[in-house]
C-alpha cells in the first residue's frame, strides 16, 4: 500500500498512522508531511523503525525550505516518481 502523508506530524494522530503501516508498504511525504523527514526528530526515528520504504517529494521539501534538514536516508522523488509509486500500489491511503 502507498501511504501519502500530507499533514505535519505535529497536527495529526501520528501514532494511529504508524499502526496502519504494514511490511512492504511505501510512505511518501508530501506537502506539510515532509516535516516528518527532518533529521533528528522522533517522527523520523519512528518511521525508520517501521518495515516500510520512505520517500519525500523533492518539490515540497524545497518549497518549505527544508532541503538541508531532511534526512539523507529518505529517498527524494519527483512528480514522475510519485506517479510510478501510485501505479505500483493499487491500494492507497492519504493522511
Amino acid at each position: 500500500m502507498l501511504h501519502t502523508l500530507t499533514r505535519s506530524p505535529w497536527q495529526m494522530d501520528f501514532t494511529g498512522f504508524l499502526r496502519m503501516l504494514a511490511p512492504g508498504d511505501d510512505v511518501l511525504l508530501i506537502q506539510d508531511g515532509v516535516a516528518a523527514g527532518i533529521a533528528g526528530t522522533s517522527f523520523l526515528e519512528l518511521l525508520q523503525q517501521a518495515p516500510i520504504s520512505l520517500y519525500a517529494l523533492e518539490n515540497d521539501i524545497v518549497a518549505r525550505g527544508l532541503s538541508g534538514q531532511i534526512s539523507t536516508d529518505i529517498g527524494r522523488v519527483s512528480y514522475n516518481d510519485f506517479v510510478r509509486l501510485a501505479i505500483t500500489h493499487p491500494g492507497q491511503m492519504n493522511w
